[in-house]
């Protein structure tokens, strides 16, 4: 990569930006730093909703996350327009957040940034990413299983661009 070049940008981005999204974020980054690209690749998460605004992640997220091993980090926020533009991938957890998302898009001028999360899983076929705020431990768990995933194929992908 030259170095006039910007990082490649993904933003992840579910509901409240406390559960599915920072995991992915924080699974993705992890990643990314294990193979040695993290500084080629900009990294963010956001919600469709403000509700959340500034809090970290979910505590129960936050206790799987880091049974797992990975250092958890991050504040929630809302996803607004702007990021459209600034970055190059928009990660959608479900098929109301890639909704929600394309609704911003009111020019339609960044229809192919915004992804799927499942689209990229090779391992696990399934709809959407489940919110597990609602339910127990296995839930979060399952995530994290197909965030794993999800961000292991967008990293093989990405390698071959950054």
């Amino acid at each position: 990569m030259s170095s006039d070049r910007a990082p490649f940008s993904v933003l992840f981005v579910c509901l409240g930006n406390i559960c599915r999204s920072p995991a992915a974020e924080i699974i993705f980054t992890h990643m990314a730093r294990e193979r040695g690209i993290a500084e080629r690749i900009a990294i963010d998460s956001a919600g469709t909703i403000g509700y959340h605004q500034g809090a970290p992640p979910d505590a129960r997220m936050t206790a799987a996350l880091t049974k797992k091993g990975y250092d958890v980090f991050g504040a929630s926020r809302q996803i607004v327009a702007d990021d459209l533009t600034r970055f190059d991938w928009i990660v959608t957890m479900d098929q109301q957040n890639f909704r929600n998302v394309c609704e911003l898009d009111t020019h339609q001028k960044h229809v192919g940034k915004v992804r799927p999360f499942v689209g990229f899983c090779r391992e696990h076929e399934v709809k959407d990413v489940p919110d597990p705020y609602y339910g127990g431990t296995r839930g979060f768990d399952f995530v994290i299983e197909l965030l794993e995933d999800g961000c292991a194929a967008m990293l093989d992908e990405l390698e071959k661009r950054v």
